[in-house]
């Protein structure tokens, strides 16, 4: 089966739209962002495309694009877009897929519905991104418990940021999750840094394993 991986995140500005690009690049994947909620200067899209090496056929465009940086479903009330979580299916491809989520797992699509209820229904294993600065235990293990209640597979947590030891530690062992690797700050921010940075502090074909329960 062709891996698919989905990237979620802990919170928002947790880093994940860096690492999916640098994992996607890894990969040789196929990107994509299903929804888009704020047009700024650059896209999460349009950073994926500008990092990750990947051709643009494979930086996929978003299924829903708004203009208005909110929560999806207040977004897409304020733009006058209908956001149908049943027509998000993952695409087929015989490259492996790189999914990004928006936020948090608890962040509304609709009025009825949340991200992390479209994670389940995808049966694709999710990868979660986690900050090491203050709050990230409390945020992370209510994130892997709320994965676990949906019987969705966790393949395993990725840090970002700067080291801190304990908090990894802590999450790793209460959540018993795997614990992949930590992005560090990247500085200049280009392509090539990124995937010199990735190889440096990931194995690849850790996120080819099979994901635990």
């Amino acid at each position: 089966m062709t891996t698919r991986i989905i990237v979620t995140g802990t919170d928002t500005g947790v880093g994940k739209t860096v690492f999916a690009a640098a994992l996607a690049g890894a990969l040789d994947a196929v990107y994509w962002k299903p929804i888009q909620a704020g047009v700024q200067e650059e896209t999460d899209r349009e950073t994926v495309l500008r990092l990750s090496g990947l051709p643009g056929e494979r930086v996929l465009p978003e299924a829903y694009r708004l203009k208005t940086p909110a929560s999806p479903h207040l977004a897409a009330e304020l733009d006058g877009v209908a956001i149908d979580p049943a027509a998000l299916v993952l695409p087929n491809t015989d490259q492996p897929l790189v999914v990004e989520g928006a936020g948090g797992l608890f962040v509304p699509l609709t009025r009825e519905v949340v991200y992390i209820d479209l994670i389940a229904q995808w049966r694709a294993p999710v990868l979660l991104c986690a900050r090491t600065t203050l709050g990230t235990i409390n945020h992370s293990l209510l994130s892997i418990e709320a994965l676990r209640a949906r019987g969705i597979a966790l393949l395993g947590i990725v840090f970002t940021g700067d080291e801190n030891v304990e908090t990894e530690r802590v999450i790793v062992h209460m959540g018993r999750v795997p614990r992949l690797g930590r992005l560090p700050h990247v500085a200049p921010l280009t392509g090539d840094v990124l995937r010199a940075t990735f190889a440096r502090h990931f194995d690849i074909g850790d996120f080819l394993k099979e994901p635990i329960g």
